[in-house]
């Protein structure tokens, strides 16, 4: 399906370097967040344009996926196929990150306080990251094969700058399924006055939030408190 002329309109004055731009806004429905449902928060998903015919070269740049607070910051990151990505621990505590699920498998071990590990991503796919030892940790690193992606904004809005061409549009929401997200795809054509799209709705239904197990298969240990773990540190 081709989205033409029909839907498009002039952005005037295009300033980005590319001379186009590629802009709509994405709605949540069928959701049980209530940020989602009260505060009408669609934030955190992407959207992403690869150039039909193109094959990109892989990245060379990095990017950054923080471990702060126990928590991976930020928890959703879009790169393109060949970055790497610097895990730094900013913790008073250890970390291990991983992941063993879909897309690249890869474990950076166990590392202390104020040091970094790094993985490059040569793999297209969507890579679920846990820590070893905090099973509430949880992260989500999105390899794509274009350097066209945005994620929206708190009101669902994104705009990326791009070349005029046609391209194959993607979305993707963690909390969407994959079945969801096919039925999104779809072939556009950006004017070099702009495209502006029609709203994209992504359901949130049939999404089921699965528990993981470390990164040896197995269930997390009972909760400890990570001084009687690591003497000495405090959380």
């Amino acid at each position: 399906m081709i989205w033409r002329s029909l839907i498009f309109f002039s952005l005037g004055a295009c300033t980005a370097a590319f001379g186009a731009s590629l802009s709509g806004t994405v709605i949540l429905r069928d959701s049980h967040v209530d940020a989602v449902n009260r505060k009408k928060n669609f934030s955190g998903v992407i959207v992403y344009a690869r150039p039909v015919g193109a094959a990109p070269a892989l990245a060379t740049a990095h990017a950054t996926m923080e471990q702060k607070r126990k928590t991976f910051l930020p928890h959703i990151l879009p790169v393109m196929q060949g970055t790497t990505v610097d895990f730094p621990n900013f913790d008073p505590i250890f970390h291990n990150a991983f992941s063993s699920y879909n897309g690249q498998i890869f474990d950076i071990g166990l590392y202390p306080p104020g040091t970094s590990r790094s993985v490059r991503f040569t793999r297209t796919g969507v890579i679920r990251v846990f820590c070893n030892i905090h099973p509430t940790m949880s992260a989500i690193i999105l390899v794509l094969n274009t350097p066209y992606f945005a994620r929206t904004s708190t009101n669902g809005s994104f705009n990326l700058d791009l070349p005029p061409g046609e391209y194959d549009l993607g979305v993707f929401h963690e909390r969407a399924t994959e079945q969801e997200l096919s039925s999104l795809s779809r072939r556009i054509v950006v004017p070099e006055t702009g495209l502006r799209l029609p709203p994209i709705a992504v359901s949130e239904a049939g999404y089921l939030l699965a528990p993981h197990k470390n990164k040896y298969g197995r269930d997390y240990p009972p909760s400890q408190d990570d001084e009687i773990i690591y003497p000495g540190v405090r959380n």
